[in-house]
């Protein structure tokens, strides 16, 4: 059903940069351009070029911000678009980042860089106020309202591990340009973000703010025309969506609670044919793994690509100890050998694809800030596709889980469950994951 002319004025009067997250589900628009990028190597220099390019502002959110070459070559560009009069706000992780905070603000002073934190943890009470657990996930950066980047690769190097210093291989992650009318929900989100960390606003009241100062309400029914916004692959005539149809989603603790995992869980219900998946963590709820689990029983091909080499155990334990229970839906589990694996990316049938900050475990979708976008085309899908293949073909296959079954491994499987709803009772969230 598409987003019509008709739809609630608190929808509509916002414009197109707020009537997305107005909607529960996808809001996808057509005549976008959006291409995947393979780790910062690729990524890097888009962003550089988009930061040169612009003339009014530049938006970056990140949970890490390091202190290597690539994050030093990254703030350099910055500091070189502030200075020639470009507005430029960065906000990063409290936590993500709180290691390289004091290089941060060196870098920044007195350069016209704007640098906000969210939720900062520089006080040792900080640990202790509501919320901490909850942490800005998401990498987003758009410029001038006309190009964005979203996807999982914090500003830090490829062959840098924080936990394990250099790397001789690459880390695998992925990212996407956008240009398009899917940029300005991007824009908007980086600019909430930043104001959130620097003025302790929410995100609601960025929300709010952007209606008030809204033109009227027929301005916004045109724009919402011009842009085509719908909950499907078709526009308000029923006519098909130009290419490229894409959505940008978030998880947040507001409005968009579980925006990320029903969009997952809807196309994995409606797949057909395939469907691949890439998750450095991967411990999904029970909803997830009944739709897994029911597509590999009606046929469709299943794969997961997880991580081989660990950066955190606790993280490959969760995703072990379900391996017994996938391996028995038919579901092929291959993990990722040649480096640490990053990435957050799937595929269903030849037009859905996803990539985003977003794991597929509780961190990511009950408690972190997250940003996917969500690509209806073949032509994209085709190269999700070739990146995964690419990636499988290096990879080794899991045929047997790490335990039989038995008391031992019903014991592994009690206690990752046992730690992961602790961990969500103490972040607030009640009920069983």
């Amino acid at each position: 059903m598409a987003l019509t002319p008709e739809a609630p004025a608190a929808a509509s009067a916002a414009g197109h940069e707020s009537a997305w997250y107005a909607q529960r589900e996808a809001q996808y628009s057509g005549g976008n351009d959006v291409a995947l990028l393979t780790g910062g190597d690729q990524l890097f220099p888009a962003m550089h070029a988009a930061i040169s390019q612009a003339r009014h502002d530049v938006w970056l959110a990140t949970y890490i911000f390091h202190d290597d070459a690539a994050s030093r070559a990254m703030a350099d560009v910055l500091i070189a678009a502030a200075r020639r009069g470009v507005r430029v706000r960065v906000v990063v992780d409290g936590f993500g980042s709180k290691a390289t905070l004091p290089t941060l603000r060196r870098w920044f002073h007195a350069s016209g860089v704007a640098l906000a934190v969210f939720r900062p943890l520089d006080r040792w009470y900080a640990w202790l106020q509501p919320g901490q657990l909850r942490r800005l996930h998401q990498k987003l950066l758009a410029t001038d309202n006309e190009q964005a980047f979203v996807g999982g690769i914090n500003i830090i190097g490829d062959r840098v591990d924080l936990n394990h210093g250099a790397t001789l291989e690459p880390r695998l992650d992925f990212a996407v340009a956008l240009r398009g009318p899917v940029v300005g929900p991007v824009a908007q989100t980086a600019r909430a973000m930043w104001t959130r960390a620097a003025f302790g606003r929410d995100w609601r009241d960025e929300v709010l703010a952007l209606a008030r100062s809204a033109e009227p309400v027929a301005r916004a029914k045109r724009l919402i025309r011009r842009l085509r916004i719908t909950r499907s692959p078709t526009d308000l005539e029923g006519e098909a969506l130009q290419p490229m149809r894409a959505a940008f989603l978030v998880r947040d603790n507001l409005s968009q609670r579980r925006a990320i995992e029903r969009s997952y869980i809807e196309a994995l219900r409606q797949a057909g044919e395939r469907i691949d998946l890439i998750s450095a963590y991967f411990y999904p709820g029970p909803a997830f793994l009944r739709s897994l689990r029911d597509a590999a029983r009606r046929g469709v091909k299943v794969r997961l690509l997880l991580q081989g080499k660990l950066d955190y155990r606790f993280a490959g334990l969760a995703a072990s100890v379900l391996y017994g229970e996938m391996l028995s839906y038919g579901v092929r589990i291959y993990e990722y050998m040649p480096a640490f694996l990053h990435a957050k990316m799937a595929l269903v049938d030849n037009d859905w694809a996803t990539v985003g900050s977003s794991n597929i475990d509780p961190l990511s979708l009950l408690l972190n800030l997250e940003a996917n976008v969500v690509v209806r085309d073949t032509g994209f899908n085709a190269a999700v596709a070739a990146a995964f293949e690419q990636a499988i073909s290096v990879s080794r296959e899991v045929t047997a889980p790490p335990l039989a079954p038995g008391w031992a491994a019903a014991l592994r499987r009690g206690f990752v469950a046992w730690v992961a709803n602790w961990y969500l009772r103490l972040a607030g969230i009640s009920g069983r994951y």
